[in-house]
């Protein structure tokens, strides 16, 4: 394999010209030729691990993530993973399959092998083991150190939720939506329907739970039927897309049509492919600006600049067939 020593050696220059070259310095257009012409030559790789025990710097960042399998998490991982080849950097995707101590062995993963930064999505109690001496960006989720967070406009996308089935005719609502008992903005999705809900005084019911999903769900379908199928509820807000998708598998169990019967808005609107039909009416997640927020941030963090602590980020609707609109 040839080193760098021999591209300097073929191009007739110093092995500091071609140091320089490598990392992106200016150079004579002859030399730049020169040393174009001896790398393509030679097939030379430039060793970027050598590269980082000088610099101190792996060009890696760890994304850490519950599941793979939940579109919002996957296409996150995606516009990310796009977002860093700008920054000539690779991403380390850590699917933590919503388990502790996996989250845990990541996180210590990245600190304990000079990792540049992290970006995580953590709903679980990791709180001890996110420190300011690794870069960390955290999306929905805060943490008791100045961690600075990325988030959408949860408040108000529950609100738009709530006028929209309002505007599609709905004029009995609920709230469904599981979430982690560790504060994170996703909560303010409930809030932002229940104001909406509280100053336009429309008849609405909640069901929100901390727990275990098993228990969620077993929860969930007493709900459904006691609440909303007896109840004659007419629009629905879930918390999120793959839990709409849940409700609106009881509510066919329990012979609801949606939406003749009952209207669903979930909130994330990502679609399961690029070339896959939108389904669920959803208030939408702008993926591609989260991500690009939450990498600017890190690297922010990595060259030592001053960053805010909280990002929000405008969200919209999204209508799918769940809803009349």
């Amino acid at each position: 394999m040839a080193s760098i020593k021999d591209v300097a050696r073929l191009a007739n220059v110093s092995v500091g010209s071609v140091s320089k070259y490598l990392n992106g310095g200016k150079l004579k257009e002859k030399t730049k030729i020169a040393i174009e012409e001896a790398i393509k030559e030679l097939n030379y790789e430039k060793n970027i691990y050598a590269t980082g025990l000088r610099t101190n710097r792996t060009h890696t960042i760890a994304l850490l993530i519950p599941t793979i399998w939940n579109p919002f998490f996957s296409e996150l991982a995606f516009y990310i993973e796009t977002e860093l080849r700008y920054y000539q950097t690779k991403l380390v995707l850590c699917n933590t399959i919503n388990n502790y101590e996996n989250e845990v062995a990541y996180i210590t993963m990245a600190r304990q092998n000079k990792i540049d930064g992290l970006i995580t999505l953590s709903y679980s109690n990791v709180d001890a083991y996110i420190s300011s001496e690794l870069p960390v960006v955290s999306i929905d989720r805060y943490f008791s150190e100045k961690i600075p967070t990325i988030m959408s406009d949860n408040f108000m996308g529950g609100k738009l939720a709530a006028e929209k089935l309002q505007l599609a005719g709905a004029t009995k609502l609920a709230f469904i939506g599981y979430g982690s008992i560790y504060e994170n903005s996703t909560r303010d999705r409930y809030r932002g329907f229940q104001d909406y809900c509280k100053t336009n005084k429309i008849d609405w019911k909640s069901f929100y739970y901390e727990g275990h999903h098993r228990e969620f769900r077993e929860q969930l379908s007493l709900f459904v039927q006691e609440q909303i199928i007896n109840n004659e509820t007419d629009g629905i807000f879930v918390v999120t897309d793959e839990q709409a998708m849940e409700v609106i598998d009881l509510l066919h169990q329990n012979g609801k049509r949606v939406p003749e019967d009952i209207q669903v808005i979930g909130f994330d609107g990502s679609k399961q492919s690029n070339n896959s039909p939108i389904y669920l009416s959803s208030i939408r997640q702008s993926v591609p600006e989260i991500a690009a927020e939450a990498v600017k941030c890190l690297f922010k963090i990595i060259e030592k600049k001053e960053v805010r602590l909280q990002t929000i980020l405008p969200i919209t609707y999204q209508p799918g067939t769940t809803t009349r609109d």
